[in-house]
């Protein structure tokens, strides 16, 4: 080990330190993460950063499949009949249409 690793390791256990719980720096994500699997299981979501903003989100594919609903259209149709608009006529309407004289 060289005295030029030390530093970095030092600097990168103060940064996380640092860190609100549940937010990860990306190259700590990418290199601890069956860690960031197992606490999005057991502690929620883990936010990760790249420059100190938020990027991504990681959530479990439970919270996934019930974030994403159900792609049925029931929703939709729900939202429909319970609106108070549900008796306005909106058939189309549709006019006559010219017709054209075939040569044959």
């Amino acid at each position: 080990m060289t005295k030029m690793q030390k530093p970095s390791r030092a600097k990168s256990a103060k940064s996380s330190r640092r860190r609100k719980p549940g937010q990860w720096l990306l190259q700590d994500a990418k290199a601890r993460f069956s860690e960031l699997v197992r606490k999005v299981r057991s502690e929620g979501p883990q936010h990760v950063t790249v420059h100190g903003r938020d990027e991504v989100v990681i959530i479990s594919a439970e919270e996934f499949r019930r974030l994403k609903g159900d792609l049925t259209g029931e929703a939709l149709i729900a939202a429909m009949q319970a609106s108070p608009h549900r008796d306005i006529d909106i058939s189309p309407e549709r006019g006559p249409l010219p017709v054209r004289d075939i040569a044959l």
